[in-house]
């Protein structure tokens, strides 16, 4: 984990890393704008910024040290994704000393991690519809949960029944994990950035960020130019791989 391998450096695991960055940090998703739209006017938006994503980096770095260590000791295949979650890990909880006990805490840690994710990423379509359309929140809430919760199914059965139902050679859970892993993420990112360096009023960022002089010039040279050429290289880049 901690050894550079320049050789592993790739296009697409850039683009992996990217998006799951993107993912963990609910970047162009709306998610952010949700918690911001919550937080307490005094809160300081650039040092919470900081704060989330070292103990994003930190939270990772322990997950990875006391996951794959277990997988190793077992002599199993790591994979990632689902693969190493439901197939790899189970099997290697069950050769443990207390194995079951280790996987029941593992797996509900996941799943109030799940429901935690669900919550602030239905919120952002929740708040738009409720306050564009005055609808009642609990009917919103109860038809967005339904509507992924089918989506969610759709992943589940592209395991089995599904198998061999295939789009552009993907299953159904490829499908979605590419469409808004690689394009959807990286793409609303983009169009964020674009906004909050061109579009937004100055006068708001320099309100709710406190950035003056030469902090102020990296911001405008990172949100107006690194950041959108960035994401805008690397998405380019796996729109020609992938129809190119």
């Amino acid at each position: 984990m901690f050894i550079l391998e320049s050789i592993k450096l790739t296009w697409d695991a850039t683009l992996t890393a990217m998006g799951h960055a993107f993912f963990t940090l609910s970047l162009g998703m709306g998610a952010i704008m949700a918690y911001g739209a919550y937080m307490p006017s005094k809160a300081s938006i650039s040092t919470t910024v900081v704060t989330i994503g070292v103990l994003d980096t930190v939270v990772a770095l322990a997950a990875g040290l006391a996951i794959f260590p277990i997988v190793f000791v077992e002599g199993l295949v790591p994979g990632s994704g689902p693969g190493l979650m439901f197939e790899t890990l189970p099997v290697a909880f069950g050769n443990l000393p207390f194995g079951a006990i280790l996987g029941t805490i593992f797996f509900l840690l996941v799943s109030f991690a799940a429901i935690t994710s669900a919550i602030s990423l239905t919120e952002p379509a929740l708040a738009f519809l409720v306050e564009e359309y005055n609808a009642k929140r609990w009917r919103v809430a109860i038809s967005l949960g339904a509507a992924c919760w089918l989506l969610g199914i759709g992943t589940v059965l592209s395991f089995n029944v599904w198998a061999d139902a295939k789009l552009f050679g993907l299953t159904f859970f490829d499908l979605v994990d590419y469409v808004s892993g690689k394009i959807m993420l990286p793409l609303g990112g983009l169009l964020i950035a674009l906004f909050a360096g061109w579009v937004l009023n100055r006068r708001i960022t320099d309100e709710q960020l406190g950035f003056e002089g030469f902090r102020r010039e990296v911001w405008d040279l990172a949100i107006r130019f690194v950041a959108p050429l960035g994401v805008l290289v690397v998405f380019g880049y796996t729109i020609y791989q992938s129809f190119g």
